[in-house]
């Protein structure tokens, strides 16, 4: 599991942050996590295939979180025909996003080419939705309070049991359907002995990404935060200008620092940086008050876990 950041910055670029936009990577899948202007030339810079992408999710429906959409889609599209397939992905957005697609897709004069499966999130307050459920690993989304429809996300890799080899075949299993019934986390008979999964395999629990962009503080930033082994958190203000934050809603370093520390976070990212901040030394430390496991986003930045 990989995620590059695509983009930075708050509302407006600057020369070294772009807008939003995030790219995790995780098997063969490709989750493209909001997508600013200029969120396709990043992904040529960070060596990404854009006909990687597979699903879209979207935080909400501000220009710098989707300005990107359209150029996406016509170079997805492009890339389809050359490959020969017809190529389908799935966008996940807050209410209005069926609407504001339909409406976007209008804006300038070309064929669409590709399947967009457009699925409109809708939660009550500080519910938690599934929104996504596979074999792998499920993602989850949350309201968050942004003065408009806003999702916060959370991708959650499910636990997998790991078979011991040298442990099974001291019992004389080989590879075979038997080790994937025990991987399955069934007990087997055996030369007439049972045998239960724990005694040749372990559980390796799944990680957590958790995704919170442009919020004012609420519960539901800190309910999809929970026991992320990261959050990737907006920190739009360093907390002297608080009120800013408050009257924008959104966060301060210090106030994402409270909610990884709430959380029981195990590390968290800052991004959305204002352009105010020419170096990112002001935002961190109003992080580290209260947060010590924590570091600012830069463009291009790439995280394994």
């Amino acid at each position: 599991m990989e995620l590059t950041f695509l983009g930075t910055s708050c509302m407006v670029p600057t020369k070294e942050r772009n807008v939003t936009g995030m790219f995790l990577s995780y098997k063969n899948k490709g989750i493209l996590i909001d997508c600013g202007e200029g969120t396709q030339r990043q992904m040529n810079i960070a060596g990404i295939n854009r006909n990687k992408v597979d699903i879209i999710l979207i935080s909400h429906w501000h220009g710098d979180h989707v300005s990107g959409l359209i150029g996406l889609i016509q170079t997805l599209g492009n890339q389809a025909i050359q490959n020969e397939e017809k190529k389908k992905i799935h966008v996940y957005g807050p209410k209005e996003t069926q609407q504001r697609f339909e409406h976007l897709l209008k804006t300038c004069i070309f064929e669409n080419r590709i399947i967009i499966d457009v699925h409109e999130i809708i939660p009550q307050k500080n519910e938690i939705v599934k929104i996504l459920d596979n074999e792998d690993y499920y993602i989850e989304a949350v309201l968050l309070d942004h003065g408009i429809p806003c999702l916060g996300y959370r991708f959650a890799e499910k636990d997998q049991r790991k078979i011991d080899m040298k442990r099974s075949s001291e019992l004389g299993l080989g590879e075979g359907p038997l080790i994937g019934k025990l991987q399955q986390g069934e007990n087997i008979v055996f030369n007439d002995k049972k045998i239960t999964p724990d005694m040749v395999s372990t559980i390796q629990k799944g990680k957590k990404i958790s995704v919170v962009l442009d919020t004012s503080v609420c519960p539901a930033a800190q309910l999809i935060s929970e026991d992320a082994d990261l959050l990737i958190c907006e920190a739009s203000y360093a907390s002297a200008i608080e009120e800013k934050a408050e009257n924008n809603k959104h966060l301060t370093a210090k106030q994402a620092a409270l909610i990884a520390s709430n959380s029981n976070v195990k590390k968290l990212i800052l991004t959305h940086i204002s352009q105010r901040y020419k170096t990112s030394e002001e935002v961190l430390e109003d992080a580290k008050d209260v947060f010590q496991n924590v570091e600012v986003a830069y463009d291009f930045m790439r995280v394994k876990l």
